[in-house]
């Protein structure tokens, strides 16, 4: 794990990583294996071209763990009207989002909260093998070729991205050697790292190595590790790396401005409310924003709104659907501390609306919104003056 010299070239072909003991494999499609049920030798018998070498690992005697291995584990605003207030809500709709991940509902019981999975006690093996990588990570962090190729058995195989193999512990050593010698000082970090125990003698790791190297930009690599119990302890036999999936793409970037809008708002007196809590979508292409017009404790009126980046006229735009069939879009300009939307709503009876709402924050917990040019079908609407909306979120 870790790049070792020059091989870090992309590794597409998949197919040649498939190794004598990717047993891990069968046991990750339950549906089609019973891992309580198949032996060693039904696995064996799947992989044709491994079994002598898996046969002679499980064959092989075992002796108790190196005493030199290491032993650590891995660690308000005044009275408003309740149609006065519905508007506000559409208004506020057609404007930038002011949103963050939907928090417990504070009213249902605590039986009902999901309690996490309680995780099982690391076994005496699963520790052995966690106390062996974390000794592999401080060899490479000390730059140590020798000690690091030792952790492979004598005859095992590093697969690169490019899809070479390195094989035995002195090609290893120096071919770290020589990657030392133009990476000095490079440090490695293994992430989300996963060990499985396929048998007494077998285990898979499957994680990512990033490698950081002064001066450059850290390299990550997704890696397969096949561990196997020998005479010296917990050794590896098999590594092999592959470029990770490229990121999904993203508009977070044309986005990003409205961020320091994401909470829960609120406008309310004493008989009636308004409430907006958005979020981000997977990838943070979208924002969807929820709202809800509260008339003492029932809800009058909400809607949805969606907020993403549209690449063809390179702006911002939202769709909003409201609960009485009404609909519309806005697109916005970001001008520093205050936003102007440019709305057109159909109503819940085929009127056209349009309208200039304008968005200005006064501090990270208050904004104020106000809508002018407002018209129905044509004819002029008065003004909505500005309306203090403040986060209802802050601890």
């Amino acid at each position: 794990m870790g790049e070792v010299g020059a091989l870090r070239p992309v590794f597409s072909d998949r197919s040649k990583l498939i190794n004598l003991y990717e047993v891990a494999s069968v046991f990750s499609h339950p549906v089609q294996f019973n891992p309580l049920s198949l032996k060693v030798e039904t696995l064996l018998r799947r992989l044709p071209r491994s079994s002598d070498r898996i046969r002679a690992i499980r064959d092989a005697p075992l002796a108790a763990t190196t005493p030199d291995l290491a032993k650590t584990t891995w660690n308000g605003g005044a009275f408003m009207t309740t149609t006065a207030r519905t508007l506000i809500a559409l208004l506020l709709l057609s404007a930038p989002v002011f949103a963050e991940d939907a928090k417990p509902d504070a009213t249902k019981p605590a039986a009902e909260e999901a309690k996490p999975a309680e995780q099982a006690p690391a076994s005496e093996d699963e520790t052995a093998i966690m106390a062996a990588i974390e000794s592999y990570v401080i060899a490479f962090n000390k730059g140590d070729a020798e000690a690091l190729a030792a952790h492979w058995t004598p005859n095992g195989e590093f697969a690169t991205p490019s899809g070479d193999v390195l094989t035995g512990r002195k090609a290893l050593q120096e071919s770290f050697a020589a990657y030392f010698t133009e990476n000095k000082e490079a440090k490695i970090e293994l992430l989300e790292t996963k060990i499985s125990l396929i048998s007494p003698s077998v285990a898979t790791e499957l994680g990512v190595a990033r490698v950081i190297v002064p001066d450059q930009e850290p390299t990550d690599t997704s890696y397969e590790a096949v561990h196997v119990k020998t005479s010296e302890g917990w050794k590896m036999d098999r590594v092999a790396e592959a470029a990770p999936e490229p990121e999904p793409p993203t508009h977070y970037s044309q986005l990003q401005s409205l961020e320091w809008m994401i909470g829960k708002w609120v406008d309310a007196d004493e008989n009636s409310s308004i409430e907006t809590n958005a979020q981000w979508t997977k990838n943070r292409n979208f924002i969807t924003r929820s709202f809800k017009v509260y008339i003492e404790d029932r809800v009058d009126f909400e809607g949805t709104q969606i907020i993403g980046w549209d690449p063809y006229a390179q702006t911002i735009r939202s769709w909003m659907f409201d609960s009485d069939g009404g609909f519309g879009v806005g697109r916005w300009t970001d001008q520093g501390n205050r936003w102007t939307v440019q709305t057109i709503n159909v109503l819940p009876d085929g009127r056209r609306a349009t309208a200039t709402n304008i968005y200005q924050t006064i501090d990270e917990n208050t904004m104020q919104f106000q809508s002018i040019g407002r018209q129905v079908d044509g004819e002029l609407l008065p003004s909505i003056e500005p309306v203090t909306v403040i986060r209802a979120d802050v601890e």
